[in-house]
Order: C-alpha cells, then structure tokens, then sequence
C-alpha cells in the first residue's frame, strides 16, 4: 500500500510540476490520457531515482563535498532529464524541454512531493 501511496504522490507533484515549471509538460489526447501517463512517469521517475541516486552519490561523494550539496541539484536535474528520455523511448507524451527546465523541475518535484508527504503519510503509523 505505500508503494501505491508514494507513486500517487509522485505522480501528483509531477503533475503540478507541469502546471508551475515551463518547459514540463504532457500533451495527453485526453485527460485520462495525461493521468495515465503522469502515472507511468512517476514510475518510471521512481525506479531512475531508486537505481541510479545510490550509485551516484557513491561514486560523486567528493562532488557532493566539495559543493556542499549542490551538485545533488544538477544530479537531480540530470536524471529528470533521463526520466524524460525513457518516457520518449517509450513513446509516452511526457517532455522536459532543456537542463533549465529539468532544473527547475526536480526542485519543484522535492518540495511538492514533502509537502504531500507531510500531510499523506506513506503508510500506517509512519509520517
């Protein structure tokens, strides 16, 4: 139930993310089409940052040291910017127009996600 719980979480800051950020956007048919796919990005979104931020941070620690953190705002954008490559593979209407988009766009999927998450816990007795 808290996979479920964090990927309708995800999918909604995606969402708003696509209403704040220019240059982040679903150009789905429908409305369920745009639904769908904002469902399927946050899963794809979800497993890019499940596999690859653990690896990156491991291997760009130093980076991470030396920029006193900063350098997870640039990983950040970069796998935004992977999520929306596979969604193009994968023939999904879903785009990220540039790095500045990508940029600007995994800050606000942070800070809507916590905020979701502060309000929806993730599952029974754990906030």
């Amino acid at each position: 139930m808290g996979f479920l719980i964090r990927l309708a979480t995800t999918a909604v800051a995606l969402w708003i993310t696509t209403l704040i950020v220019p240059g982040v956007g679903v150009t789905g048919r429908t409305g369920y089409h745009s639904a769908f796919t904002l469902v399927i990005v946050a899963l794809i979104f979800g497993v890019v940052n499940a596999v690859l931020k653990p690896v990156i941070k491991v291997v760009g620690c130093v980076f991470y040291l030396l920029t006193l953190g900063l350098f997870a705002l640039v990983v950040n954008a970069l796998l935004f910017l992977l999520t929306d490559w596979i969604a193009r593979a994968l023939d999904l209407p879903f785009h990220v127009n540039g790095f500045w988009a990508a940029f600007w766009g995994a800050i606000v999927m942070a800070v809507v996600t916590w905020l979701i998450s502060v309000v929806v816990p993730d599952s029974a007795g754990r906030r």
